[in-house]
């Protein structure tokens, strides 16, 4: 099953995921007797994600596909954000060896090099990405996202795919100039606002047959400038559940963002995108706040 937000009469409403189109959970409540909650962020915190994938598996799936009349076609839909406020977005650092060899740094291989982001970094699919004042040189980097659906505390690696809700798409950003001239400046550099887009479709784990052998792409302006294989984590997505929840609970609607192939310095006017196999892409244009509003060609530096 997959679920989104969309942007529909000036509100954010959650709908389901269909092969032509969307289908708003208000409507499905409507024509099916239910009450499942239209905000995607209480469905899963109330727990009711369980019992519509229930009925969408045992006999939703067959009869939505005959909703042609309440159906928002793809080229209708303006997504939103999955949701605004999770309780924790954890985000993890060097989870690529390959990545770190970019940044001329050795990959963790004890533990995660983990870290937290505020709610305020969030955006959603095509919304815009805002290059800082204070950078010179900011990346943005694809990520596989984990979406906790159950409370959980000190979960082993054999129980984590238990207490997940599903899967999206994430683009990460990172000031990382401001991050090269002290380490200790991690967060502020992974903290500006318009640095964590996620979203369009929550991917629940029946979806996805192989987490590992989903491919991680991080894409610039049409052309793929990094791609890599989940197996090749040095932390793989289970193990990062099972690590963070005995740091502390874990809480459904928390995050992890799991760790990126390879970030690519993103300019004004660029398009940033998010590709995983199966999932719809991530997109996200770029603007520069210092250029105060000119436009560039993308892939050209016309910084004032």
């Amino acid at each position: 099953m997959k679920l989104a937000t969309i942007q529909r009469n000036g509100e954010e409403m959650a709908g389901l995921v269909v092969h032509d189109g969307i289908l708003l959970i208000e409507d499905l409540n409507t024509k099916f007797n239910q009450e499942w909650s239209t905000d995607l962020f209480e469905m899963i915190t109330s727990n009711q994600l369980d019992g519509m994938k229930q009925w969408y598996y045992s006999e939703g799936k067959e009869k939505v596909a005959e909703l042609g009349d309440i159906l928002i076609p793809f080229q209708e839909v303006e997504y939103a954000p999955l949701y605004r406020h999770p309780r924790k977005i954890w985000g993890i650092g060097l989870n690529y060896i390959e990545h770190a060899a970019d940044l001329n740094e050795n990959a963790p291989n004890t533990e995660p090099a983990s870290f937290l982001k505020p709610d305020t970094t969030i955006i959603g699919p095509n919304d815009t990405i805002k290059i800082p004042l204070q950078s010179e040189r900011t990346t943005a980097e694809a990520e596989l996202g984990i979406v906790i659906g159950k409370e959980c505390k000190d979960v082993s690696e054999e129980d984590a795919p238990n207490v997940i809700a599903g899967f999206t798409t994430i683009i990460d950003m990172t000031a990382e100039d401001i991050l090269q001239r002290n380490p200790r400046y991690l967060t502020r550099s992974k903290s500006f606002d318009t640095f964590f887009s996620f979203g369009p479709h929550l991917v629940t784990p029946e979806e996805v047959e192989e987490v590992v052998n989903l491919n991680v792409s991080t894409v610039i302006n049409g052309e793929v400038h990094r791609k890599n294989i989940v197996s090749n984590m040095s932390f793989l997505p289970w193990h990062l559940i099972s690590f963070h929840s005995k740091v502390m609970k874990l809480l459904p609607g928390d995050i992890i963002s799991t760790g990126t192939p390879g970030a690519v310095v993103i300019r004004d006017g660029d398009i940033v995108e998010c590709h995983i196999d199966g999932f719809e892409k991530l997109v996200n244009h770029v603007k520069d706040l210092k250029l105060k509003g000119e436009v560039t060609t993308h892939g050209i530096e016309s910084y004032k």
